[in-house]
């Protein structure tokens, strides 16, 4: 077995203050994808932990890169930290999928917020969110990278393929109405 096909190995360790440190032998663009559909529970059980008010310690990661170097990632926002929380009381944290599903929920979050062109892909209402189904199979298998987010232009190129031909779905791809 050679180094690429060792699987990553994921630390973690508490502090007194009820911290949560994750150590990875490997950088965020290693991690492996995920499932569609373990990545819907996961925002489903994020959901359920932000409305019950479920919090969640402070959570570092060190990713180690292949040079030797490392990558800091620290959640400290709320959302986040509960978010990460409902992932670890569900699925763990404690293996590369189980990090993987949270980084990639996260990202997910993020690039929602910000990517203008993907508001025809997902409402957000009271009482949940309804996501196409292309945007949890393209977060699920989109390569994150150094600073665990989705890049926007990958993210975009990797979906339009796999969105139907809607009017919506035109905007997204660009194509002609």
């Amino acid at each position: 077995m050679d180094a690429q096909e060792q699987p990553l190995t994921v630390r973690v360790g508490a502090g007194p203050d009820g911290s949560v440190t994750y150590l990875v032998d490997a950088s965020p663009e290693a991690l492996p994808p995920v499932r569609g559909r373990d990545l819907e529970r996961a925002w489903y059980a994020a959901r359920e932990a932000a409305i019950a008010g479920t919090w969640s310690s402070i959570r570092g990661f060190r990713f180690r890169r292949p040079d030797g170097s490392h990558t800091d990632l620290a959640l400290a926002d709320p959302h986040a930290l509960c978010w990460a929380g409902a992932v670890d009381r569900t699925v763990g944290l404690g293996s590369s999928y189980g990090l993987a599903l949270c980084l990639r929920l996260l990202a997910l979050v993020d690039l929602l917020a910000r990517a203008r062109w993907a508001i025809p892909l997902f409402r957000l209402e009271r009482d949940g969110a309804d996501l196409h189904p292309s945007l949890l199979r393209t977060a699920a298998t989109t390569p994150l990278t150094a600073e665990a987010r989705f890049d926007e232009m990958r993210f975009r190129a990797s979906l339009a393929p796999h969105v139907m031909q809607s009017p919506a779905a035109r905007r997204l791809t660009g194509a002609p109405a």
